[in-house]
């Protein structure tokens, strides 16, 4: 599991274990990501997005709510790091170094 990109998307303050257990269950990270902020979006829909308490307070969430609108449709498009390629293959780089001494001794 790409723990670092999933706490990039989601925040540093998601619980480790629960987005592993989700990871073994759904096998994407994309997926993982999409399913927490599918819950979030969702919990922001159950309660009214406007509060007014006439000359006391007004709280707004309707921004929160297109902010993380606009997260899933980042994570949609941007390339997560265990997404196939063209071929179906997850996107893996191999790199060769060669190492050599700093001095040769004769």
């Amino acid at each position: 599991m790409q723990r670092s990109w999933l706490l990039a998307q989601l925040g540093p303050d998601v619980d480790v274990a629960d987005l592993e257990r989700r990871f073994f269950r759904l096998r994407s990270v994309r997926e993982v990501a999409l399913e927490v902020l599918g819950e979030r979006r969702a919990r922001l829909l159950a309660d009214p997005l406007r509060v007014t308490v006439d000359g006391v307070v007004t709280m707004d969430l309707q921004e929160n709510l297109r902010g993380i609108e606009r997260q899933i449709q980042q994570v949609t498009a941007a390339p997560a790091p265990d997404a196939p390629d063209d071929e179906g293959e997850p996107e893996t780089a191999l790199t060769t170094a060669t190492m050599v001494p700093e001095r040769r001794y004769r």
